[in-house]
């Protein structure tokens, strides 16, 4: 018995110190692998760790992984200005509508006297395309202000702009259309002899008999305005001075 004791305690003890030792040596392992680690991270320079992250975050930025919130935003900026800018110009471009040679040009023709009306549709004349309506409508008062000379022979008093779009211009045409009379006057206008009605306002005729070429006593009646005692006398005249 006292033979048995002896062997177990024998075999316990070193058992027992080899067991603290291992325990002892895993703690002191874990403990100075500890320090080595805290060491490692305390030689590293601040500055060093800073440039890293720095380095990092650009790379990111250049993959596609972090978002370039100023140069995106200045960038997206500058972009949709110059976009923005196109489509107010086109907006502009469509707004402001232009004749072209297929603007359907309507002519009103406007008896003031009787109240009649007649429309004709025409080509529209070359000097219109491209008019904007503002420069149509300035078109339209210089005509009214200096209209034809043939314009005037039919009765033309005034004129109306009713309506403007590049697809189609209606223009009203007053007239008080001449009517025959009973006597007649000839004047001279631009060195060349027209005829009046009675009324010495109302272009007749529109001649084509030259001022110069008449005898001095005739010049001076025309320009004085010569009576014309009727058609007969009118048509006489025509025949014998016309070329």
């Amino acid at each position: 018995m006292k033979y048995v004791k002896c062997i177990s305690l024998f075999i316990v003890y070193p058992l027992l110190v080899l067991g603290i030792g291992f325990y002892v040596g895993v703690k002191s392992s874990w403990f100075f692998y500890q320090r080595e680690e805290a060491g490692e991270d305390a030689e590293i320079p601040r500055a060093f760790v800073e440039k890293s992250a720095e380095n990092g975050q650009a790379s990111g930025q250049k993959a596609g992984l972090v978002p370039e919130e100023t140069e995106s935003g200045a960038e997206g900026d500058g972009a949709e200005g110059p976009a923005e800018t196109a489509e107010d110009a086109e907006e502009v471009m469509v707004s402001a509508e232009t004749l072209c040679v297929d603007t359907k040009y309507v002519l009103e023709e406007t008896d003031v006297l009787h109240h009649t009306v007649v429309e004709t549709t025409w080509r529209l004349p070359d000097k219109y395309v491209g008019m904007n309506r503002e420069q149509f409508l300035q078109a339209m008062e210089v005509y009214e202000a200096f209209p034809p000379l043939s314009e005037l022979e039919r009765g033309f008093v005034g004129l109306e702009v009713l309506s403007f779009s590049r697809e189609r211009v209606v223009v009203r045409m007053d007239y008080k259309f001449v009517q025959p009379s009973s006597s007649f006057y000839l004047a001279a206008y631009d060195n060349e002899v027209i005829v009046y009605l009675e009324d010495r306002k109302t272009v007749y005729i529109e001649t084509d008999i030259s001022l110069d070429s008449l005898p001095a006593h005739l010049q001076q009646n025309i320009i004085d305005m010569m009576w014309i005692r009727d058609e007969e006398e009118l048509y006489s005249f025509l025949e014998n001075y016309s070329s």
